[in-house]
């Protein structure tokens, strides 16, 4: 691509930046004057061939540079768009005078997962949406990067202080079961933690980390980054039950009545994807992208020294335009997919995935079949996806979300001939916990219904993320998790 930069070019385009700004007297507006520092990655010709991660990371020069744009509002509104309300403006300055430890410090008083959020989480939908500097230049993608920042002082932590834990008050006697150990599970488990209850985390699948190694890709977030995470919570004494399906392996009141917990987090995900029930849905080739996501990512299906079987394609279409659609694209492109298309039925503005993700997936030449939705899969003689037929669509009055409703456009069907599909349209809960916890109550959409402390119908739990919440991002499951971990401690007191 024509505007991608190398990460040596963006280095040095910092460091002679750099040499200028600190020798200047900083203003409001001069930092507003300073351009936003792009984030480095791999070069889109090369990244294609591997699953190594695309974003490199900020060099020093690019945090310092970048940290001069914050203006250091006094009333700070990005911490107000922060779900676990983390100070940004304080660790921005103590980064920005090169204090990475006490930086870092700073985030971890209200987040454990930095890494994982500097990566995955939406900040211009958040933080950078309350950013001052972004409200200047009317645009949120302007605001400063503070996940990039955030990222980069995670990473320093883990090249210069891999060891660290937090002092811990002694045990109080009090044990405390979570179901789930993803963002919001592990968020819960080191609050509670750090006020002296005893943590069970209990996990389905046979690696801890929830949708953070099942579903996101090796080449958005690296597995070596979550289980970093998950080793830090261990070293603070939270342990560990994998292989367990709460349910099915033991039923959640089990837990309390017979194994002694005083309470449990509920914290199991949205793992349960939807399908768009057109003709042809059950033909071979038509791969949910939890399944295909998870033969890849969890089972790394991707290493031909793997024996994890997955369909390979030449063509491939994948259904939707979240963050979930853009990965399964991208993932179809590294495991060899000559041509991937995107298939969404309204425009690029309204898609719900990040504009990084978008634009990621276009340097990697996946094709944006724009305001067109499959109506049915076609097959061939053998029961295997040979084409899709579409239909091309307007926008039309805005329906209940506030979004542009799709209208399709009569007479325009047309066909794309591929292999495989891949239907990336939302997940909702598993219904097990519902079938095997009478008292529990739910809402109609099959989430656990809960109050403003995520406390359920029943007493001494509590449940959050995805669970409650529907599908939802990997920050907003952590404030949920932080919010029960409060509100666990209160009720146990």
């Amino acid at each position: 691509m024509s505007n991608y930069k190398a990460p040596e070019i963006l280095e040095k385009e910092a460091s002679e930046l750099w040499d200028t700004l600190k020798e200047t007297e900083l203003t409001p507006k001069s930092r507003r004057d300073i351009p936003q520092q792009d984030m480095p990655s791999q070069d889109p010709d090369i990244r294609r061939g591997n699953m190594e991660e695309v974003a490199v990371g900020y060099t020093a020069e690019q945090v310092f540079v970048e940290s001069a744009r914050c203006l250091q509002c006094k009333n700070a509104p990005c911490i107000n768009g922060c779900p676990v309300s983390i100070d940004i403006p304080r660790f921005i300055k103590e980064a920005g005078d090169g204090k990475f430890g006490p930086a870092i410090d700073v985030i971890k008083e209200s987040s454990m997962l930095p890494a994982i959020c500097g990566r995955v989480c939406p900040q211009e939908k958040q933080c950078m949406e309350q950013c001052t500097l972004g409200k200047i230049l009317k645009d949120p993608e302007k605001s400063v990067a503070i996940g990039r920042i955030e990222r980069f002082l995670a990473d320093w932590e883990s090249e210069n202080r891999p060891e660290t834990a937090p002092e811990l008050p002694p045990s109080n006697g009090k044990k405390v079961a979570i179901v789930g150990s993803g963002p919001s599970g592990l968020t819960a488990a080191a609050d509670l933690r750090k006020a002296g209850f005893e943590v069970t985390i209990f996990e389905a699948f046979h690696k801890p980390g929830g949708v953070t190694v099942y579903g996101i890709p090796e080449f958005r977030l690296p597995k070596a980054i979550v289980e970093r995470e998950v080793e830090g919570l261990m070293r603070m004494g939270v342990t560990f039950e994998n292989n367990f399906l709460v349910g099915r392996t033991r039923k959640l009141k089990d837990l309390m009545e017979k194994d002694g917990y005083n309470a449990v987090y509920i914290a199991s995900g949205a793992g349960l994807p939807k399908f768009m029930h057109i003709e042809g849905e059950n033909l071979v080739g038509v791969f949910s992208a939890n399944e295909f996501l998870t033969r890849s990512n969890l089972m790394k299906a991707y290493d031909s020294n793997a024996a994890t079987p997955i369909y390979q394609a030449k063509r491939v279409a994948v259904f939707g335009g979240g963050n979930v659609a853009m990965d399964a694209a991208r993932t179809a492109v590294r495991m060899g997919a000559e041509e991937v298309h995107i298939i969404y039925r309204r425009t690029e503005k309204e898609m719900p995935a990040r504009v990084e993700e978008v634009h990621h997936a276009k340097e990697e030449g996946v094709i944006f079949n724009l305001l067109t939705s499959p109506v049915r899969i076609l097959g061939d003689e053998d029961g295997r996806v040979r084409a899709i037929e579409c239909l091309k669509y307007e926008l039309g009055e805005p329906d209940e979300s506030g979004r542009r409703k799709p209208v399709p456009i009569e007479g325009s069907e047309f066909t794309i001939d591929v292999e495989t599909c891949i239907p990336a349209i939302g997940n909702t809960s598993n219904p097990l916990i519902k079938q095997t916890t009478p008292g529990l109550e739910f809402t109609r959409w099959g989430t656990i219904e809960v109050d403003e402390n995520q406390k359920t119908s029943l007493d001494h739990v509590f449940a959050g993320g995805d669970i409650s919440q529907g599908a939802a991002t990997v920050i907003l499951a952590m404030g949920d998790g932080r919010k029960a971990a409060a509100a666990i401690i209160e009720d146990l007191k």
